[in-house]
C-alpha cells in the first residue's frame, strides 16, 4: 500500500508542474485586445507588465486594414516617443493599484499623440480591462473596455 501511496504523491507533484500557466485574473498583467470605444473594433494588442508594483503596456500587434500603412509610426507623438514605430510603443506608464483600481499613472493615444492621466479596473472576472484616459478629473475623459488574450 506504501508504494502505491508513494508513487501517486509523486504523480501528482510531476503532473502539477506540467500543468500550463494561467493569467492571474486578479492582475492585469498579460496581453490585452483594445476595443476602439468609437468603432467597436479591434485596434491593438497591448501586452501589461509589472516590476516592482508599477505596470506599463506596450503595443504587441496592431489590427489595420490592408491599405492601411502596416508598420507606422508615432508621428504625432512629442519627445523621445516622436517617429517610434507603433509597434513596441509604450503607452501605459507609473500604473499602481490602488484598492481595486489601478491608477496613478498615464495613457498615450498614439493617433493624437497626447498623454492623458489613465486608471484601469479589471471586469468581468478578469476577463475585460475598463481603461480611462482622462484630463484633471475622471469625468472628463474617455473609457475603452479591452479583453484579456491570455
Amino acid at each position: 500500500m506504501r508504494p502505491f501511496i508513494f508513487a501517486a504523491l509523486i504523480g501528482a507533484a510531476f503532473g502539477a508542474a506540467t500543468l500550463p500557466a494561467f493569467a492571474d485574473n486578479a492582475s492585469p498583467v498579460g496581453l490585452w485586445k483594445n476595443i476602439d470605444d468609437k468603432t467597436g473594433k479591434p485596434k491593438a494588442e497591448i501586452r501589461i507588465s509589472e516590476a516592482n508594483g508599477v505596470l506599463q503596456g506596450r503595443i504587441e500587434k496592431l489590427f489595420r486594414a490592408p491599405d492601411q500603412e502596416q508598420n507606422p509610426v508615432c508621428d504625432k507623438c512629442e519627445g523621445a516617443d516622436k517617429g517610434k514605430p507603433l509597434i513596441g510603443l509604450n503607452i501605459i506608464n507609473g500604473m499602481k493599484k490602488d484598492g481595486d483600481e489601478f491608477n496613478g499613472g498615464t495613457i498615450l493615444d498614439p493617433e493624437n499623440g497626447k498623454v492623458y492621466k489613465s486608471k484601469m479596473k479589471l471586469a468581468d472576472d478578469g476577463k475585460k480591462l475598463d481603461v480611462r484616459g482622462y484630463i484633471g478629473v475622471p469625468m472628463l475623459g474617455r473609457s475603452q473596455t479591452w479583453v484579456r488574450q491570455e
